[in-house]
């Protein structure tokens, strides 16, 4: 049974039934920072959103955006689904190859659009942020402003910035990542959880045939692999993962080109010509971690969203996606509330059970990329029933607003 619905049979956002939030601070603009932005300032809500970074450089890597992700910023901003599909690349075929370069396997990715409504659409995570951006009136966005803390009352949050200047807001929420400022204030669990693996990513403009048009791509080696994805318009983002008991992170950008091209020495020369076409200072490397589920991610008027709520690992693909579910759903729970405790603890309820199964997903996923290993290293496997993969994506993708 097809259970999807149009943009115009959702929840639309109303305005706030009663208006307990005129002026709402986010930290972090991200991708779940502005799509939270864009989604309050449809109920009336004055937002400003603070972002460390000192411009909005090309930054970030490919990002495939899902069934969920994508009914949910339908819902947001009913259309931006065509505008991100103009941007980036809509999957027709995922491709299974060996480090040769052979194909192993070939997938129709029509069953994203057939079984669950969206399909499957890769994006430079920059592009995307852009077209986020856009949504926002440009004076509400300000750059250059590192939260160095916070304090709050019952009336109002007081928030510092490393650049000496001070504001207060009705509401704020921490929308500022793994390594979340917010998060250390409320929780202070201290340091993200390694995983065992690190990524080198980037996107650069490339013309060689190595992927054709509208495929998406997975290079499989041992204990390694990589991922190649279209993002439209000539651009390739590739993705290579290495398990890697060591988190140790290269001294300059040359070293870490240099990590990344011994490792595929032998491979194909259509893929370690690719890495080798690639700007050493435009490739990104970071250690693989997540968090422990939280039960909780609000006190007082602040509250946590994305990444800063629930990191987890990307091997399931659902980090921006279900930050898109935390923004329509917080923006939601606002409106339908009369008091900031009250949607915060409606948000909570509607999110925290979904996340922590998409958490732990995540992670079995993870575990999944380098078997036998690494299951019997000392990470804790979480002991309650296991969904196959099939039944995770039944439940994660039909989910909407």
């Amino acid at each position: 049974m097809n259970t999807h619905t149009s943009a115009q049979e959702k929840i639309q956002l109303g305005k706030l039934s009663t208006p307990f939030i005129e002026k709402v601070a986010i930290i972090g603009a991200g991708l779940g920072g502005l799509a939270v932005a864009v989604a309050l300032r449809k109920l009336g809500c004055e937002v400003q959103v603070y972002e460390k970074a000192q411009d909005f450089r090309p930054v970030g890597g490919g990002l495939g955006l899902l069934p969920n992700g994508l009914n949910f910023l339908d819902a947001i901003e009913p259309g931006i689904v065509e505008t991100i599909k103009n941007s980036g690349c809509e999957v027709r075929t995922i491709v299974l190859k060996n480090t040769q370069g052979e194909t192993i396997s070939t997938n129709p990715a029509s069953r994203f659009q057939d079984k669950y409504g969206q399909p499957l659409i890769t994006v430079w995570w920059w592009h995307l942020q852009q077209i986020l951006a856009s949504k926002l009136p440009s004076e509400s966005i300000h750059l250059h402003h590192r939260c160095i803390g916070f304090e709050q009352d019952d009336h109002r949050v007081s928030i510092y910035f490393e650049n000496g200047e001070k504001v207060s807001a009705d509401f704020m929420i921490g929308a500022d990542g793994i390594n979340s400022v917010i998060r250390e204030a409320l929780i202070g669990d201290g340091k993200p959880r390694y995983l065992g693996s690190m990524s080198w990513r980037t996107v650069i403009k490339y013309n060689q045939e190595i992927l054709n048009p509208g495929e998406f791509g997975f290079v499989k080696g041992h204990k390694e692999f990589m991922y190649l994805l279209n993002l439209g318009n000539g651009y390739i983002s590739w993705v290579y993962r290495q398990l890697s008991a060591d988190y140790i992170i290269s001294q300059n950008a040359g070293e870490a080109k240099s990590r990344v091209l011994n490792q595929v020495a032998d491979w194909a020369e259509s893929l370690h010509s690719l890495v080798a076409a690639t700007p050493a200072e435009q490739i990104s490397q970071t250690p693989i971690c997540d968090r422990l589920p939280l039960n909780s991610w609000s006190q007082g008027r602040v509250t946590l969203l994305g990444d800063a709520a629930h990191p987890m690992s990307p091997a399931l693909g659902q980090g921006a996606n279900s930050t898109f579910e935390d923004a329509y759903e917080l923006a939601l729970c606002c409106s339908q509330a009369s008091s900031i405790q009250e949607a915060l603890a409606s948000y909570e309820q509607r999110r925290i059970p979904r996340t922590q199964v998409i958490q732990t997903n995540s992670f079995l996923g993870e575990m999944r990329y380098y078997p036998t290993e690494t299951e019997a290293s000392n990470h804790q496997m979480p002991e309650h029933s296991q969904m196959s993969r099939e039944e995770f994506q039944d439940w994660a993708f039909n989910y909407n607003p």
